[in-house]
């Protein structure tokens, strides 16, 4: 009986990185629910030449393999920018896919955790991949229901996987959904009103596709500030800002991208992006070409689904009705257009104004992710 073998190796030429972008694609071949990420993103997002996070951060990639045959991967990253504003010595995994294999996930923490604490990480947090603004957590609850663009998706087992290997829950991020039919606006409409008289110089725009550069300057001021006391953030470089938004200026539409002013001051905005998750499923492989481009391009507009995906208020904005304005907005600019149902995503399961708000508006909690860390 021939015996089976299992190792792990640093990812180091292009056939290793060509086998760690290609493994989730077998992975989940067979999965009805798995939505396959586009190819050239994926690519771009862990190419420490083009993706500017990486002038930041430290990182490897390694590949497991079962009978020489790719089974695994996972990256070891040190998020120098996050340590620095957080004060804390602290690494993270990310791009996380395995076998449903115990012992092969087992070695591919232990070596990427190793790479981690010999640079001196004393905790170890993830998946985050490779940061907080990427794809994070794992799916411990809601399989039944397909991920929504750029959200992850992973089976049951991963939960088990990750737990036995040593680490527990550090966090859970919510996702809730709500469609027209059980739309709550009238206490919005309400605070609307509120709001207005509190602040009677607040007005909200939608961002100006012809000055996408400037927009994108006034988001990332805004998103830096705003976010600066979540956990998990790292102040975001005017290139790494760029990066993250560059290939979505293809698929915004600003009737979802707004930002609101006070006297003529930026204080907030909000981007909510149509899921097409709903395409990229038809298309199947993650590969634009040759026919990907006109599938996406020509089904764009029939897509009638909302991912609420990022928002931002000045700290001294916060707390003040604001987001609630922003998110009636974008609802009723919804609903205008045809659109049928939304998925608030992702929301801290700390931070129970943002999850009053989403319920308040008649959205329920449909699937769950979760971070972990392991000391």
């Amino acid at each position: 009986m021939a015996t089976t073998t299992y190792g792990v190796k640093l990812v180091s030429s292009k056939e290793d990185v060509r086998n760690f972008l290609e493994f989730p694609y077998s992975l989940y071949q067979n999965s009805k629910e798995w939505v396959p990420h586009l190819r050239l993103l994926i690519k771009d997002l862990i190419d420490i030449k083009k993706n500017p996070f990486y002038k930041q951060a430290d990182t490897a990639m390694f590949l497991a393999e079962k009978d020489g045959k790719p089974a695994g991967r996972i990256m070891s990253i040190v998020n120098n920018a996050y340590n620095q504003h957080a004060g804390e010595k602290a690494g993270f995994f990310g791009f996380f896919e395995c076998i449903d294999n115990q012992g092969m996930a087992d070695l591919l923490f232990k070596i990427a955790g190793d790479w981690l604490n010999e640079r001196g990480c004393e905790v170890i947090y993830g998946p985050m991949s490779p940061n907080m603004m990427g794809e994070i957590g794992v799916l411990v609850d809601g399989f039944e229901h397909s991920p929504m663009f750029l959200m992850p998706y992973n089976d049951p087992y991963y939960d088990r996987l990750i737990t036995s290997a040593g680490f527990q829950k550090h966090v859970d991020l919510l996702a809730y959904y709500i469609h027209k039919d059980v739309t709550e606006l009238a206490r919005a409409e309400k605070a609307e009103t509120l709001v207005q008289k509190r602040y009677p110089g607040l007005t909200i725009r939608k961002i100006n596709m012809r000055k996408w550069s400037d927009e994108v300057v006034i988001i990332r001021e805004i998103f830096n500030k705003a976010w600066a006391r979540n956990w998990g953030f790292a102040p975001m470089s005017p290139d790494e800002f760029e990066f993250l938004v560059g290939d979505l200026r293809y698929i915004v539409d600003n009737d979802f991208a707004l930002v609101a002013e006070d006297k003529g001051r930026p204080i907030a905005f909000s981007v909510g992006l149509p899921d097409i998750n709903r395409i990229l499923i038809k298309i199947g492989n993650g590969k634009l070409f040759p026919t990907g481009w006109y599938k996406l391009l020509t089904e764009l507009k029939k897509i009638k689904t909302l991912r609420l995906a990022l928002m931002g208020v000045l700290p001294e904005y916060q707390g003040k009705g604001v987001d609630a304005l922003m998110n009636l907005h974008t609802i009723r600019n919804g609903l205008a257009k045809g659109y049928h149902e939304a998925e608030f995503s992702w929301l801290l399961e700390t931070n129970t104004s943002v999850i009053n708000l989403a319920e308040r508006f008649g959205a329920v909690p449909t699937k769950r992710y979760r971070v972990y860390k392991n000391q």
